[in-house]
């Protein structure tokens, strides 16, 4: 029986697939779950020709890992998950379900949750004792604690955020599969599956950058960005940006970090000339590391930053770059 059971995505990587990034932070928050309460934690996951990630799996502390295979969960579709996962929860007995927090997730997980006359406790960015889960509202601003009712039937259904928890504290081990027949017809599913969406080619994913220098509006205009660029290179990091300095269109809307961009997670996240409003610091909260650079020593970022330095960027900058090329030669 699988007390703690997460639901895992993957992707296609040069034709093999293997787990998203995203999937091995909710297998990390159901470790840290499934420790919390004394109880296992095991992994489900859907697709064809999926025995690279039932690989993928089998070398994590999980006490199972059930495999579910079908020629008709080969593209994905809402219908074709939402019958294949409830006869998987039938099976295994979980009292929690998690999920990467993903547009895939959204799509079906509400009614999963309904099967089972539940709801899906969504965007969890943490998990306290009780369990309770951690929820942040009005973009950031307020953290609710939301811990499951007893007394209604079915488990708890949660899904995780980018970047709550860290794929790396996942705990290696040996964990057992297992195959799951299910019944699955084609008149069930209502939708013709369509390609994986896929972003432009020249699409930067700051999610799975290890270091990032993002530049805000203490830049004061375009042409200093290079500046910026020129630490951001020094460090081998990706250059990112504030909402403001994207809307100006001085970067590219695809760096931008924040509740209305990405949601990044890097070891490192030097923040240059950032005040730090809440939008921002949403997209934040999960980077290992926060130094920040702003001239106002009352600005927001450094509430958050573990080390901050309150000067003229740019003298502090270029000062920065040299140091670091010097420190390389």
């Amino acid at each position: 029986m699988s007390r703690v059971l997460v639901i895992v995505e993957h992707q296609d990587r040069n034709g093999v697939p293997a787990l998203s990034r995203v999937s091995l932070e909710a297998l990390a928050a159901g470790q840290h779950l499934a420790k919390q309460l004394g109880i296992e934690c095991s992994a489900a996951v859907l697709g064809e020709g999926i025995a690279p990630v039932i690989a993928e799996l089998s070398g994590k502390q999980l006490a199972k890992v059930y495999a579910v295979e079908h020629s008709l969960l080969k593209q994905y579709t809402a219908d074709g998950y939402l019958h294949a996962l409830e006869q998987v929860i039938r099976h295994t007995n979980p009292e929690f379900v998690l999920f990467p927090h993903t547009y895939q997730v959204r799509d079906f997980a509400p009614a999963l949750a309904t099967r089972f006359q539940q709801v899906l406790i969504s965007d969890v960015i943490a998990i306290h004792e009780g369990p309770a889960f951690v929820r942040q509202l009005f973009q950031g601003k307020l953290n609710a604690d939301y811990r499951p009712v007893a007394s209604l039937p079915g488990p708890c259904f949660v899904s995780v955020q980018a970047g709550a928890f860290r794929g790396e504290a996942l705990e290696p081990g040996t964990a057992a599969t297992e195959s799951l027949a299910i019944d699955l017809t084609p008149a069930q599913i209502r939708t013709t599956p369509s390609a994986p969406f896929r972003e432009s080619a020249h699409t930067v994913d700051l999610t799975a950058a290890p270091i990032i220098v993002s530049v805000g509006r203490g830049i004061r205009e375009q042409d200093n960005i290079p500046l910026v660029q020129a630490l951001a290179d020094a460090l081998g990091a990706e250059l990112a940006a504030s909402r403001p300095i994207c809307d100006a269109g001085w970067l590219p809307m695809e760096r931008q970090v924040g509740s209305s961009g990405q949601t990044v997670s890097p070891k490192l996240y030097l923040a240059v000339g950032i005040s730090g409003a809440i939008q921002h610091l949403v997209g934040i909260k999960g980077s290992k590391t926060v130094i920040a650079i702003n001239k106002d020593e009352n600005a927001p970022i450094f509430e958050v930053a573990d080390y901050g330095v309150a000067g003229d960027l740019f003298e502090i900058v270029p000062a920065l770059t040299k140091a670091i090329l010097a420190a390389k030669s």
